[in-house]
This record gives structure tokens, sequence and C-alpha cells, in this order.
């Protein structure tokens, strides 16, 4: 009898949700984390620092490492294919030396994959974008590290309201970010490089 009634438990117990995880380095984290939390089917962005060899970087001394933020998402609504054909579409792809205004190893652009089946997605989506574009993607991929998240007053900065100082005069994060964002120039590059397959260009 126990059998049976636990049987029918699970038949109509709701399934949770799977959740799959992509690793990306776009430049800035920021950026890249406000980009994908908006999409369908993301259930969450995290900051962090990855693809080097020092244990427990921090923002001040993350040598080797890329910025980059692992992405949760239900494969039951957006694919892995399509997280990656949206981050090509979102980043400098031709650019190796860093992404937009940020320069250095550690804004350069990189898939890091965790798995063979990652691996080959990623290789074909990055074959089609090359296509699409018409040059040569430099933007590397790389098999996964390990992903050290980043300080928590970096995560969700695009919308907090601490109060910061910029370079732009005093302003609360989330208008230091839209402020860093358009000065840094990343939607006008993205726009110019993509064209209309340009993914998350912010308009005024």
């Amino acid at each position: 009898m126990h059998r049976i009634l636990l049987a029918a438990l699970l038949l109509i117990a709701p399934l949770s949700a799977r959740a799959d995880t992509a690793i990306v380095a776009g430049g800035c984290f920021w950026c890249v984390e406000s980009n994908f939390e908006g999409v369908k089917g993301v259930s969450g962005v995290v900051s962090g620092y990855t693809g080097g060899d020092l244990q427990n970087p921090t923002y001040e001394n993350h040598e080797g490492h890329y910025e980059a933020v692992k992405i949760t998402f239900d494969p039951s609504v957006i694919s892995y294919d399509q997280i990656i054909a949206q981050f090509l579409r979102s980043t400098d792809v031709v650019d190796d030396g860093g992404q937009f205004c940020d320069r250095g190893p550690a804004y350069r652009s990189a898939i890091f994959t965790q798995n063979a089946a990652e691996d080959a997605a990623a290789k074909a989506e990055l074959a089609r974008a090359q296509a699409d574009l018409g040059q040569t993607i430099v933007t590397p991929i790389l098999p996964a590290k390990t992903f050290w998240i980043a300080e928590d007053y970096h995560q969700d900065y695009y919308k907090r309201e601490s109060i910061v100082l910029t370079r732009g005069g005093v302003k609360t994060q989330a208008e230091a970010y839209k402020f860093y964002r358009k000065s840094c120039g990343r939607d006008a590059r993205i726009a110019q490089l993509w064209g209309d397959m340009a993914a998350f260009v912010h308009k005024e």
C-alpha cells in the first residue's frame, strides 16, 4: 500500500526544473551579468574569476584569471547553444587584447567548457558566428577551471543603489554602471561589429 501511495505521489508531484551552467568571459563581468539575467530560462548569473591558477583570487589580485560569469539556466527553456550564440554576438570577438575600454588579459573574451558536449556545441556555435560575421573570431574555447565567486559588491552591481564616486561624479551603483557602459563604448562597438545580429545592445 505504501509503495502504491508513493508511486502516486511521484506522478502528481511537480518535477524540479533542471539547471545547467555555462561559463563565459566577455570583459567587465558586470555587463555580461546584466545581459544574461534578463534572458528567459536563465535563473541566475554570478560574477567571478576563472581560467588561472591563483587560489582565492580577489578583485585586487586575480592575476592569470579572466573576469567571467557563471550562467545557470533551464535547458528546457533555453539551450547551451543559444546561450553561446547570444554571448558571441554580444562580445567583440575579434579583439584579443581585452574588451572595449578595458584592456589586458583579465578582460579578454573566452568560453569555458565543462564537458565534451559543451565543447562540441561551443565550437559549432563559434564556427556559425564566424561565418555570419565574415571575420576570424579570436575568442578561445578553453577547458573550465575552478570558478571563484567575486566579492559581494560585484554581484548585481548594475541594479544596486549604494552610493559610489565615479569619474562622472557621485552616483548610485546602478547609475555608475550605466555611465561606465556608455563611456566604455560597449554597445556602440557591438552594434558596429554585429549589426542586426547584435545581442543585448542598450539604446539610450
